[in-house]
């Protein structure tokens, strides 16, 4: 790092990160001329560096929609791709004037709070613009090895939890992908190929992926399509873990929508603040939530050949709901299983032999390259930004950030963080959550107490602690509604959005119901 440094005068806001969330915060802040740094050439975020060809949405792309800028032809039943996506966003982005915000090719390297000594009282959190630099930011440009300094009243991290660093495999000694003869790699840089590249790494190869999530699906997917010849070979899934995936939104014949995101449906399930009678009550419907479950996996062991090919989870239903891991499969993912291009392998525990990959039964397969589908460390993403004692701050007890509405961690002052709650469209819940901060910045409402927002952040936990098993990815899925209302309510708008009483029972939620149409 060269040592160079230049300072800059103070500007009121700085946005770390123009993907979905960095992009939505830019627009929501815009009346202070945020500055956001993007390390790439693009905005887009994971949808433009960690999406393959064959990657699309995995919702409806009504349910993944700016609140005041519509798809068109937004009824469309298709999911759209991530090329699709990017134009989409790129219009929002131009249509709303925020590029002329966005620096790109440059990299935050370096983070430091010059705000004073009040991160250590407890009390009032304080406003988030106090007219005096908060933080200083070192910023590398890739065309240039010098460090240049900026300094924000307020800063808004939006660098997100996928993509940069990619979660790797921990191996037993001798056994790691050194003595493989051949390629390994993770999905994030296989996601950086063009589509003529991605195609030659495959074909004719004998592939593993060591995964089952969205990315590894879509992978075998691909891996599957570039095999299709005489000379092809299968790709075999490693997988650790089995998880629960759905072919559409429909659901014996009934919409995905009516068993978890209305409020009717979301009524069956604990959320933060409810009242005495409702926490009575929610043993009481235990026997209801179970039944919704049951009947979703009863389609989708119908629907799909789980039991053939030994995926059918152990774990309910509602666990990956719940924990916003519940994948989209392609349509043609099981046709290619059927086919013998995508074959399956359960293992917990695997190594690396020279000719491809060993179990912990002592059988081996053969494979030319080795993709992990592994994830990403999120974690180490935000530790390697901040420095201390903010790093050490950052996650509690039990590995979660303890944010208050998705967005303020009491313990840091005058930062957010947009994208790091999950549900069942991250974009409307990046949304709706930059609306509400642009309000606090403006003052048009308080913060509670450091005291009173740990508590909040408390009660949610322990509810996901107490809905899933995989409760850690910060998921509000079975109570999204209750947490906009509450959001709502505290940026003085009504929360019950819909126009009557049968719509605000049985409809979804979407970003349009999120319009601003009125101050009260």
């Amino acid at each position: 790092m060269a040592s160079e440094q230049t300072h800059l005068p103070v500007s009121k806001i700085g946005i770390i990160g123009a993907g979905i969330s960095g992009i939505a915060a830019c627009k929501q802040l815009s009346a202070h001329s945020p500055v956001v740094f993007e390390a790439t050439d693009s905005i887009g975020g994971v949808w433009k560096h960690c999406s393959y060809t064959s990657t699309r949405l995995q919702t409806p792309r009504c349910d993944y929609e700016f609140s005041d800028y519509p798809w068109p032809d937004r009824h469309y039943s298709s999911f759209p791709t991530h090329l699709e996506i990017l134009d989409y966003l790129h219009g929002y982005a131009t249509h709303f004037d925020v590029l002329k915000y966005v620096k790109f090719n440059s990299k935050v390297v370096e983070v430091r709070y010059v705000g004073g000594h009040e991160i250590f009282q407890p009390g009032e959190y304080g406003a988030l613009l106090k007219g005096h630099p908060a933080w200083e930011v070192a910023v590398q440009t890739s065309a240039s090895e010098t460090i240049q300094w900026y300094a924000f009243e307020f800063l808004v991290v939006c660098i997100g939890k996928y993509g940069d660093i990619p979660r790797m495999p921990i191996y037993p000694p001798n056994k790691g992908q050194e003595i493989f003869q051949g390629k390994v790699m993770h999905s994030m840089d296989y996601a950086k190929l063009d589509k003529e590249a991605a195609r030659k790494l495959v074909e004719g190869k004998k592939v593993a992926i060591i995964g089952y999530k969205k990315s590894a699906i879509d992978l075998a997917v691909e891996t599957a399509e570039a095999n299709q010849g005489p000379d092809g070979q299968p790709c075999t899934m490693v997988i650790r873990t089995l998880h629960w995936a759905v072919p559409s939104y429909w659901i014996w014949g009934l919409p995905f929508f009516l068993f978890y995101s209305t409020r009717s449906s979301q009524f069956l399930h604990e959320r933060p603040n409810q009242s005495l009678l409702k926490a009575l009550l929610c043993p009481l419907l235990s026997p209801a939530r179970k039944a919704v479950s049951k009947f979703i996996e009863s389609y989708l062991t119908w629907k799909l050949p789980l039991v053939k090919y030994g995926l059918k989870p152990d774990h309910p239903f509602e666990d990956d709901y719940a924990s916003c891991q519940m994948a989209t499969l392609p349509e043609n993912f099981f046709s290619e299983a059927d086919e013998g291009r995508i074959l399956f392998k359960r293992a917990a525990k695997w190594w690396f032999w020279s000719g491809g990959i060993e179990f912990e039964d002592n059988t081996k397969l053969e494979a030319d390259v080795v993709f992990l589908a592994t994830g990403f460390d999120e974690k180490k993403k935000l530790k390697d930004i901040l420095p201390e004692p903010f790093c050490s701050l950052i996650l509690d007890s039990s590995g979660m950030m303890p944010l208050y509405r998705g967005t303020i961690h009491p313990l840091i002052p005058n930062m957010a963080f947009v994208g790091y709650i999950e549900s069942v469209s991250n974009l409307q819940t990046a949304e709706l959550r930059c609306k509400w901060l642009a309000r606090l910045a403006d003052d048009q409402f308080k913060l509670p107490s450091v005291e009173k927002m740990l508590e909040q952040t408390s009660k949610e936990m322990e509810i996901m602690k107490r809905t899933t098993r995989f409760y850690k990815r910060h998921c509000i899925s079975t109570f999204s509604i209750n947490h906009s209302d509450e959001i709502c309510e505290e940026m003085g708008w009504k929360s019950w959005r819909k126009n009557n009483w049968l719509a605000e029972a049985f409809s979804p939620y979407s970003s349009q119901d999120y319009e601003e149409k009125e101050s009260t």
